[in-house]
């Protein structure tokens, strides 16, 4: 029942209203208590005060106004006040206390005090009359009165508050939950597919926030997947081609059509196009486990420039069959990091590998170690056509290269520099892209440096 934010928020107005009930009787009533017994007490002495001035009149040689008199008795028996009088250092009747008495009678003032009358708890103040020990003397109930309304009226606005609770409760929490149901409501839609979905930032300062949110997703799943249908549009076409050709010679192999001249170069065709389906499949599988971040990493004490001769030395044919000039610019001493020599080895086939489909005959191709206190960084640099700087800023994006140059030069799949970039972040290592000096690409692995004990 209370699982729903309008039924707790509900639930929590009301506990509000409630306490604050509580808290403002809590102070309230203490101080509705001091104010009244406050005021009592002056009232109580302003009417000895009258009392002792209009009754002097019976103790001294001076005409007497019973007017008055009757009067001020008549009021104050309507208030419960009982009069005292002392005559001659005695009281009219029993009841008073006795310091009360002597205090009238030497002639002294007593000032409001809580004093035993009769038995009872009583608020006296007296006023003496001439120097004979004459006096008058007032008795009035403490000031209960007041406290008694406030705490028997408690319960009213108790369920006041309750009633303005539950009331204002739902409309608040309705209110409140609104923009959430929305946002439910949005992401239900988005789920199933909807990328039209947007939301009204009005409100307050969150509710704004979390609309402006949820476009920004809507946004970022409509651009994602139009990227991942292009990209699957060239994976489409990198996998068709290689497919079509080994069919075509398979069918002409088949047929007879292919002679005995022939097979031996038919058959290289279909081996080079099965190796390219071969590497194209594999860059998925390990872009897929890159991104379920499953692949395994073997970091080991690796010497980079070890690990960049032995790359050159095993890449030395095919650049120079390609008609290209590999050069490599390595430290003369070793370079110890800690990272997988496979993974950099990886990283390095597929960005030469990219490098000889696009670079003319005759141009360099340099493979170079650096290194800085901190940092050692692998470059590969050609001397190809190279990027624009609009290319630099989705190089390792996947796909986006390979898209954007279709029909104008030779691409591969699009995959190459996504992999090697994923591969790079799991390794710890960054790469770039930049402008090389020999008019081409440049490409940037950066490690951070290990020192060997």
């Amino acid at each position: 029942m209370l699982k729903s934010l309008a039924a707790r928020t509900a639930l929590v107005t009301c506990v509000v209203a409630v306490m604050s009930v509580l808290v403002t009787a809590a102070v309230g009533i203490p101080l509705t208590a001091t104010q009244a017994n406050k005021a009592a007490r002056q009232r109580l002495a302003d009417d000895t005060k009258l009392t002792a001035e209009l009754l002097r009149p019976r103790f001294v040689n001076t005409p007497r106004n019973p007017t008055d008199e009757e009067n001020v008795a008549k009021r104050l028996a309507e208030q419960n006040i009982e009069v005292y009088l002392i005559r001659s250092g005695k009281a009219d009747r029993e009841g008073l206390p006795a310091n009360v008495v002597k205090a009238i009678a030497a002639g002294q003032n007593v000032e409001v005090r809580l004093a035993k009358v009769g038995g009872r708890i009583r608020l006296v103040a007296g006023r003496p009359i001439g120097k004979d020990g004459n006096g008058v003397v007032l008795a009035e109930a403490p000031p209960g009165g007041a406290l008694e309304r406030f705490s028997s009226q408690l319960w009213i606005a108790l369920l006041a508050g309750l009633a303005a609770g539950l009331i204002a409760g739902p409309l608040l929490a309705r209110r409140i939950a609104r923009p959430i149901r929305n946002v439910a409501t949005a992401a239900k839609r988005l789920s199933a597919g909807d990328r039209t979905v947007t939301l009204s930032p009005d409100g307050p300062t969150e509710v704004a926030e979390l609309a402006h949110a949820v476009n920004a997703l809507t946004a970022a799943l409509a651009t994602s997947e139009g990227r991942e249908r292009e990209f699957l549009l060239s994976v489409s076409h990198e996998l068709r081609t290689p497919l079509t050709t080994i069919r075509g010679y398979a069918e002409a192999l088949a047929d007879g059509v292919v002679g005995e001249e022939g097979a031996q170069r038919a058959g290289q065709t279909v081996l080079d196009e099965a190796e390219r389906l071969d590497r194209l499949i594999a860059d998925l599988l390990v872009l897929a486990r890159l991104e379920a971040a499953d692949l395994p990493i073997e970091v080991v004490d690796v010497d980079l420039t070890q690990l960049l001769a032995t790359t050159a030395e095993a890449w030395g044919g095919r650049v120079a069959s390609a008609g290209l000039v590999l050069r490599t610019e390595l430290p003369p001493f070793p370079v110890p990091v800690s990272t997988d020599p496979g993974r950099i080895r990886q990283i390095l086939d597929g960005l030469l590998e990219n490098a000889l489909r696009v670079v003319p005959a005759q141009a360099p191709l340099v493979l170079a170690l650096y290194t800085s206190p901190s940092a050692a960084w692998i470059e590969v640099r050609d001397g190809g056509p190279g990027f624009t700087d609009e290319d630099l800023a989705v190089a390792f994006e996947r796909g986006a290269l390979s898209r954007r140059y279709q029909g104008v030069r030779k691409v591969g799949s699009g995959l190459g520099l996504a992999l090697a970039a994923r591969l790079s972040r799991r390794l710890g290592a960054r790469i770039d892209a930049g402008h090389a000096p020999e008019g081409g690409a440049r490409f940037t692995v950066t490690f951070p440096l290990r020192t060997v004990s």
